[in-house]
């Protein structure tokens, strides 16, 4: 009869048919959807943007105080000299600053709580300096006179006529990046997960995992049942 044949049928919590109880778990595959938080995808794009900001705001002023910020020209010998003074000649400041913030960008991630916010104050304020010295620093004159000096073998000697490149503002350019990626450490940093830390993919530690169902339990065969877990390994 039918009847029998459905009542000899296993039977799930609300009287359905194993059948199709079992059909649901494999439907969802067993395991629940997780929906990615607000604040797990800004955590995400904060950590992204800061280190890019620090990567490249560091490599451009790298590259920048190794070009040239002044050029001018000196009388020696009743002729004119060329001359030119790079970022190094002008000032160092920028290019040590620069590396001063990519180590405190990495070193960010390795400490927590309030060693985290000094590192990130750190970042920041090596980008801030790096652009104030390349502002202040940038017209060269003095490096020139000092190379007109030794062209004529003269300390008195001084450059006739100088002119600025663009480069010491795009020094200083670089280094507000890392300024920039120093504030967002400052803001969104305690979010951030840490070096060696056990962290999922949404950036939270990884859940328990649940003990294995007893078989002398039908709630727990039920619950491995509803895990997407076979019960009976």
């Amino acid at each position: 009869m039918p009847q029998q044949g459905l009542r000899g049928a296993p039977r799930g919590r609300r009287g359905e048919p194993d059948g199709r109880r079992h059909g649901a778990v494999g439907d969802s595959g067993g395991r629940e959807c997780r929906t990615p938080s607000r604040n797990d995808n800004g955590s995400r794009r904060s950590v992204a943007a800061a280190l890019l900001l620090g990567a490249l705001g560091a490599c451009v002023v790298l590259l920048g105080s190794g070009r040239v910020w002044a050029r001018g020209t000196a009388a020696v010998g009743g002729g004119t000299v060329p001359l030119t003074a790079d970022g190094g000649d002008v000032t160092g400041l920028p290019a040590a600053l620069a590396v001063v913030g990519l180590a405190a960008l990495v070193a960010v991630f390795a400490v927590r709580g309030r060693g985290r916010q000094l590192v990130a104050a750190l970042l920041a304020l090596s980008g801030l300096g790096a652009a104030l010295a390349a502002l202040l620093a940038g017209d060269g004159r003095r490096a020139l006179d000092e190379q007109a000096a030794r062209t004529a073998a003269d300390s008195a000697a001084h450059v006739a006529t100088a002119a600025q490149t663009a480069w010491p503002y795009a020094t200083a350019a670089g280094a507000a990046l890392i300024l920039a990626a120093g504030l967002l450490a400052l803001r969104f940093g305690a979010g951030w997960p840490a070096m060696g830390g056990r962290y999922e993919r949404d950036g939270g530690p990884r859940a328990a995992r649940p003990a294995a169902a007893d078989p002398d339990r039908p709630e727990d065969l039920w619950k491995a049942l509803d895990r997407g877990e076979d019960p009976t390994r």
